[in-house]
C-alpha cells in the first residue's frame, strides 16, 4: 500500500508554486498589456512600431522557445535568472502581448462622440484617456483578460521543464515514484480547475462591481 498523504503533500507544495507563478505572471502580463496597447494607439509612429513588434514577436513565437531563451541564453549575455523568474518573466510577455490587443480593441472601441466631448471639455489627451476612455473601456478588456489570466494559468505547465518545482513537475515526480499516473494527474486537473474557476468567478464580480450604477458601459 502506499501512503498518498506525502505525496498529495507534494503537489499541494507545487500547487502554491503555479499560483505564484500565476499571480505575478499576470501582474506583468496587465502591465505589459496596458503599456503595449496604448503605445499602439499612439500618435508617434516610432512608438506604435516598437508596440506592434513587442506584440507580433511574442504572439509569433512559442513560449517553450521564449521560455527556454530566457532561462538558457540569457545567461550568455550575462543575465541569470532563477527559475522562477524565467517563468514569470516568459509567462508575464507571452500573455502581455495578447493582452495589448485587447486593450488596442476596447480603447478603439470607444465611440467617437465620447473623443469629440473631450474635446469639447478642453481635456488633454492624456486626461481624456485617463478620465473618461479608459474607464469605459476596462469593463469591455476584463472578459477577455479573464480568458488570458486562465491561459496562463494552464501554461506555467511549461516551466516544469527547467525544473521547476511547479504541480506538474511534482506529479511527475509522484507517478516515477509511484508508478501510479491516475491518481498524481487527476489532482492536479482538479487543482487546475478550481484555480481556473476562482479567476473566473473573481473576475466576474470585478466586471459587475465596475459596471455598478452605470447601466453597462456607454460607447
Amino acid at each position: 500500500m502506499i501512503d498518498w498523504s506525502g505525496y498529495i503533500g507534494l503537489i499541494l507544495q507545487g500547487a502554491l508554486v503555479t499560483l505564484q507563478l500565476t499571480v505575478l505572471g499576470s501582474a506583468l502580463a496587465v502591465v505589459m498589456a496596458f503599456v503595449a496597447g496604448l503605445a499602439r494607439v499612439s500618435r508617434f509612429m516610432a512608438v506604435r512600431a516598437l508596440a506592434t513588434t513587442y506584440i507580433e514577436f511574442f504572439r509569433g513565437t512559442s513560449i517553450f522557445v521564449q521560455l527556454f531563451w530566457v532561462y538558457f541564453v540569457l545567461p550568455f549575455a550575462g543575465i541569470t535568472l532563477t527559475p522562477l523568474q524565467a517563468g514569470v518573466l516568459a509567462l508575464g510577455l507571452n500573455v502581455g502581448a495578447y493582452g495589448a490587443e485587447v486593450v488596442r480593441g476596447a480603447v478603439k472601441a470607444i465611440g467617437r462622440e465620447q473623443r469629440e466631448a473631450c474635446i469639447a471639455l478642453n481635456l488633454t489627451r492624456s486626461q481624456a484617456m485617463r478620465h473618461i476612455i479608459l474607464p469605459q473601456a476596462l469593463p469591455l478588456m476584463l472578459p477577455t483578460f479573464c480568458n488570458n489570466a486562465i491561459e496562463l494559468l494552464k501554461g506555467t505547465a511549461v516551466v516544469s521543464l527547467i525544473s521547476l518545482t511547479d504541480m506538474t513537475f511534482q506529479a511527475q515526480v509522484v507517478r516515477a515514484q509511484t508508478g501510479n499516473t491516475l491518481i498524481p494527474f487527476t489532482v492536479i486537473l482538479v487543482l487546475y480547475f478550481l484555480m481556473s474557476w476562482v479567476i473566473s468567478r473573481s473576475m466576474r464580480w470585478l466586471e459587475r462591481r465596475m459596471t455598478r450604477g452605470l447601466d453597462g458601459v456607454r460607447v
